[in-house]
């Protein structure tokens, strides 16, 4: 998933907080940043699926790649396009669309529209003001908090290039200082990526 669930639930929490300041009346508070947390997992996870079914479909023909010497990555990249094409769905990363952030704006506002249409149904919401208001703040709010996301990473990456030797990316001591240092700047937005 292209976002950790602790990123996810502080971003839910972040938006029920952000549409009860006058735009939508809530009645139970945890149950509100359940629906929206649930939400947006759900949509994370579709490109997730997606990407387990691509690579069951290629097992089936690894023999037949192998003997016409095609890549792997080619073909996974063929097959996943032409199911998300067939099946309508929306690009969930956004360095895949050319969007600087983890997730492109199209997902974003994808998401947004369908956090709308569960507050629409769910008993904790009451809207106030118009649903594109709502929708749109929404949008602002997911932005704001993957772009500060996005300075997390690079904070911890710049952290490991400071390092007095060259630490290679990709590499596993790389990852594990990644880990730590995301961690640590996470915790200074109030999520702790070291808790079960």
């Amino acid at each position: 998933m292209l976002l950790q669930k602790e990123v996810v639930a502080y971003l839910a929490g972040h938006i029920v907080t952000a549409v009860s300041a006058g735009l939508v009346e809530i009645t139970n508070l945890p149950s509100a940043k359940d629906v929206v947390n649930q939400v947006i997992l759900d949509e994370l996870s579709v490109e997730d699926q997606l990407n387990d079914e691509v690579r069951e479909i290629l097992s089936q023909y690894s023999e037949y790649m192998r003997r016409e010497q095609v890549s792997y990555s080619d073909m996974f990249r063929k097959v996943k396009n032409q199911l998300i094409a067939e099946r309508k769905i929306v690009r969930a990363s956004g360095r895949d669309t050319g969007d600087g952030m983890k997730l492109s704006r199209d997902k974003i506002t994808d998401i947004s529209h369908k956090i709308l249409n569960a507050m629409r149904k769910g008993r904790d919401f009451r809207l106030k003001k118009p649903e594109n208001d709502i929708r749109l703040n929404i949008v602002k709010t997911f932005t704001e908090l993957l772009l500060a996301e996005d300075k997390i990473d690079k904070a911890a990456r710049q952290k490991i290039r400071s390092q007095k030797r060259e630490i290679l990316e990709g590499s596993e001591e790389f990852d594990l200082l990644h880990r730590r240092y995301y961690a640590e700047e996470m915790k200074k937005l109030g999520i702790d990526l070291a808790r079960p």
